[in-house]
């Protein structure tokens, strides 16, 4: 079966919460009761370590048999104690490097310590509970990271391949090259590339054939070729078993201070790799989640194990885990096992691996490195704009060590959100016609950083000129609020208006006295005008608009800036017609918004509205029984809403006219009155949603305004137009009663009310 890249990254909020036990109440099953499944899955989980981690122990030029004992250790330690029931550990490409350098620097006795005291600081992580934290690294970071570990691979193993030996650093194998291939020895040469040929192409094999994993079957393969046909390439050596190789690690000598330098480089790279190992793996099955902490005491044991018996450091790789997954395994017992087949082979059967050539490994070393390289990653760091992060960290990890290049990607990550935080973007707009201010949109957080911009942009306004500021702000301290404060001062002297429209999370005024700090985002409906229009004089305007005309232009005008470009992808399917699911009757109070109250778009509502919020019998008005029509017959709404508010003027008026005191609105407004009078001989009558409404603590009139709902919703039923279409379930009918004190909506049934928001406490 195909094989997926040795490491992968993924982002760290993609995981399920991180640290988190299973499910409470879930029975846990034995190791024993999945060995059917386990079984299986860790014979190919081995197949595909073995060669794996041969190549990596002479990539890192450590002896061979240290990659065996640490893809031994990984299985049984880390899979016995690690948090991740899924995950296989071993030795992993991502450390090839640092641990090559360390060899070649220390020697390999003092890299089996580093690896112990790396692994002394994995333990400490998990035990301090900070296995969260270690996935705080920029992924950009990471993916870069990985690609020059790829690429420092591929010079290397390019020289081994060719039959040559290796240099230190990547760009001495770089130079070197030129010279590696007019001395090339050919067999090692063709042998190498034919394992490239034979990975490469095993995707494109049947499935029966690639049930085999891919690079056991290219080494297998071309081994036995090379016993055929070169039997004089250069081989793999040492001399025992397993338990041969192992060795006690020695310390230092007077080198601490690059010792524990190595020792926090390879706790944090092992640290990290395991982690977004572990979180790539739990994306790929439905079963327990990782413990992040519990696999930090796994991989920091397994690392003080492999290096106290002369093992390479141990990390969670994602090649090997994905191949547990996919082969079907159930628990922890898989990896287990594939770390227990591992010692059995290398005790037993160590002849074997002295037949593989290095240029096999160095083949199946290429194509690791190739790919971690992935041009995925290049293509979303440049869509996300972080392409300087990806590359200056690439180079550097090439260029210098992967210490210094993760180090100077994280620091130049890190710049780069501190400018795109504390940069907001900031702009002025000339007027887009006559007799229009000018705008000014600052966007983003607005902190003392941003004032010489800011001042910048104000000084563009040309004096006298009326502005609007748009305020969108997520942070806002009182340095910039202050600056701005000032240069409203300053321009207002100039005889020029300026308005502030916030439309932000952050309060303006909160910026005066308090300390800066973000907010909920505020998901708010548009505030009245008189909330962000200035004061107006009551004559007329020069132009001869008055001031309530101007309101509306204003309004408009802010109407076309701040939302219209929002409002049209919203409308574009309602151009041709219109499929509203209700039809709201409200009263024309101008403090109720059906759109608001119901959380409705266009198209929504089809909204009648009246004085009163009333309906009427059939032929007495000739506007409220097309409105009916149209909403059953052609419409098909699904529901009518007879809406009605607290502090109505219409039933004050019904009740001044039952007390001979009825406001002197002219005939029609009488006449219109007929509509709701029915509704207060109910409310004299004891109607049960007024004794309801008493009993909750609403006034005399807000009763009255209840029972009108009511009563409209009765009126409703024996309409011709809507009473078949209730009784026949066609269309339901519902009664609101908007609170205008509390903002809240109170639902009105024949029998009673209500409360639709459990949270409000019945009125006193």
């Amino acid at each position: 079966m195909p094989q997926p890249n040795e490491h992968a990254t993924v982002p760290a909020d993609s995981h399920s919460p991180p640290g988190m036990n299973p499910g409470k109440g879930a029975a846990k099953p034995s190791i024993l009761s999945n060995l059917g499944a386990d079984l299986p899955a860790s014979l190919v989980v081995f197949l595909v370590a073995l060669p794996l981690s041969l190549g990596i122990a002479a990539a890192s030029g450590a002896p061979v048999m240290a990659g065996l004992i640490a893809a031994a250790v990984g299985g049984i330690v880390a899979g016995s104690l690690g948090g991740s029931p899924l995950q296989v550990s071993g030795p992993a490409a991502g450390l090839t490097v640092v641990v090559a350098g360390l060899v070649d620097e220390f020697g390999w006795a003092v890299t089996c310590a580093i690896t112990v005291g790396a692994g002394v600081v994995q333990l400490l992580m998990g035990v301090s509970r900070i296995g969260r934290a270690a996935l705080a690294v920029s992924p950009v970071v990471v993916k870069a990271m990985l690609a020059g570990i790829g690429i420092t691979i591929i010079l290397q193993q390019l020289h081994v391949l060719l039959g040559g030996q290796a240099a230190g650093s990547a760009v001495d194998n770089l130079t070197a090259l030129p010279a590696a291939i007019t001395n090339v020895e050919l067999h090692s040469a063709l042998l190498g590339l034919a394992v490239v040929a034979i990975l490469m192409a095993w995707k494109f094999l049947p499935a029966s054939v690639r049930k085999i994993p891919g690079p056991l079957a290219a080494v297998v393969a071309v081994t036995a070729l090379s016993v055929a046909v070169a039997p004089g390439v250069e081989r793999i050596s040492f001399s025992g078993s397993i338990f041969d190789a192992v060795a006690l690690p020695s310390l230092p000598d007077g080198t601490w201070r690059a010792v524990a330098m190595a020792v926090i480089t390879v706790a944090l790279i092992a640290s990290i790799e395991s982690l977004l190992s572990a979180v790539a793996v739990d994306k790929m099955h439905g079963g327990s989640r990782t413990n992040l902490n519990r696999e930090l005491v796994g991989q920091g044991s397994a690392n003080v194990v492999s290096g106290m018996l002369g093992g390479l450091p141990v990390t969670g790789v994602i090649v090997r885990s994905a191949t547990n997954v996919e082969a079907g395994a159930k628990s922890r017992a898989s990896a287990i096992l594939h770390g227990v087949w591992v010692l059995v082979f290398s005790a037993l059967f160590a002849g074997l691996i002295q037949l593989i050539p290095l240029s096999v490994l160095a083949g199946l070393l290429l194509v690791i490195g190739a790919k971690l390289i992935k041009v995925a990653d290049i293509r979303t760091s440049l869509r996300t704009g972080e392409l300087l992060v990806y590359s200056v960290t690439l180079v550097c990890v090439v260029v210098l060590n992967l210490l210094e290049g993760v180090i100077i990607g994280l620091a130049l990550a890190a710049l780069c959100v501190l400018w795109r935080v504390l940069r907001p973007q900031i702009h002025a707009h000339a007027p887009a016609g006559s007799g229009l201010p000018w705008r000014v949109t600052i966007a983003g957080s607005c902190s003392f950083f941003a004032l010489p911009r800011l001042n910048r942009v104000l000084h563009s306004v040309p004096e006298g000129q009326d502005a609007v500021v748009e305020l969108n702000a997520d942070y806002l301290d009182h340095a910039f609020r202050e600056a701005l404060v000032a240069w409203q001062k300053q321009h207002r002297n100039t005889g020029a208006s300026v308005i502030l429209e916030e439309h932000g999370t952050t309060a303006f005024t909160d910026a005066e006295d308090n300390t800066p700090h973000r907010q909920d985002p505020r998901e708010f409906p548009l505030p009245p005008r008189t909330s962000w229009l200035p004061a107006e004089p009551a004559q007329a305007n020069d132009d001869g608009g008055q001031p309530p005309l101007r309101s509306i232009l204003l309004g408009i005008d802010k109407y076309h800036r701040r939302h219209a470009d929002k409002v049209r992808p919203l409308v574009q399917d309602l151009t041709e017609s219109q499929n509203p699911d209700t039809l709201f009757v409200a009263c024309v109070d101008s403090r109720v918004n059906p759109n608001l109250i119901t959380s409705s778009g266009p198209g929504d509502l089809l909204t009648l509205r009246n004085i009163g919020n009333v309906v009427c019998s059939d032929g007495r008005d000739a506007s409220i029984d097309s409105t009916l029509s149209f909403a059953v017959k052609a419409l098909s709404v699904d529901s009518i809403v007879i809406c009605g508010h607290s502090n109505c003027g219409a039933m004050k008026a019904v009740i001044a006219d039952a007390e001979g005191s009825a406001p002197a609105l002219g005939t029609g407004f009488d006449t219109w009155l007929e509509h709701a009078r029915p509704s207060y001989s109910a409310l004299l009558g004891g109607h049960p949603v007024a004794r309801a409404a008493e009993a909750e603590g609403y006034s005399r009139l807000d009763q009255l305004s209840m029972v009108n709902i009511a009563m409209q919703l009765r009126k409703l039923e024996d309409h011709p137009v809507t009473g078949p279409a209730l009784a026949s379930g066609q269309v339901q009918a519902t009664g609101l009663f908007y609170d205008i004190c509390t903002a809240r909506v109170v639902l009105v049934t024949p029998e009673g009310i209500e409360q639709l928001d459990p949270g409000m406490a019945v009125r006193s």
